[in-house]
């Protein structure tokens, strides 16, 4: 008869992948390693990197060293959230307004892959259960764009987080502010 294993407790924040290991894409970094390394620690820990070694030194603090240390490293949820995100609202801006049979077709199957290949796998089921309440629009560029928006705000929610302006889509992922400052 096997022995009973016990398992060891997750850190906070911890999420285990489809496999029962931690799983990167769907944990923060933060939630990883706590931080508690000194600036001493990150002085020598940088050391073993010539390219860090001068940033960790100006580093005051340990989250610096951290942002640092995270530049070479796979990302972590909030990275590839914020990316994806991203590479969508941009693609939504894009989109024509009066798309063709086969870019519609193109951009369903885009956003329907996203349930089976994201690699937070509970990020990937809670997108495959909202778009089968919310089925995407790829009408035109402005649907499919407030559709997106109305997703990613849903999902801010569930995280805690403030709502986008749906009405400011072109000017955050398209056109800039009206100001010129991204110019």
């Amino acid at each position: 008869m096997p022995e009973p294993t016990t398992a060891k407790p997750l850190a906070p924040g911890m999420i285990l992948g489809p496999d029962g290991k931690p799983c990167r894409a769907c944990t923060a970094f933060r939630n990883w390693k706590p931080a508690i390394a000194t600036r001493e620690q990150a002085r020598s820990n940088a050391s073993a990197t010539p390219s860090g070694a001068m940033t960790a030194i100006a580093a005051t603090s340990t989250s610096a060293f951290l942002q640092n240390k995270r530049a070479n490293c796979p990302p972590d949820s909030e990275e590839l959230g914020r990316a994806t995100w991203t590479f969508l609202h941009t693609t939504a801006a894009y989109y024509p307004e009066k798309p063709t049979p086969t870019q519609r077709a193109n951009m369903l199957t885009l956003l329907r892959s996203l349930p089976t290949l994201y690699p937070c796998s509970h990020c990937a089921d809670d997108f495959g259960e909202d778009i089968k309440v919310h089925p995407p629009d790829v009408s035109g560029r402005a649907s499919l764009s407030r559709w997106l928006c109305d997703r990613h705000n849903e999902v801010n929610k569930k995280l805690g987080k403030e709502s986008f302006d749906c009405a400011k889509t072109d000017e955050r992922w398209k056109d800039g502010p009206a100001d010129g400052s991204c110019d």
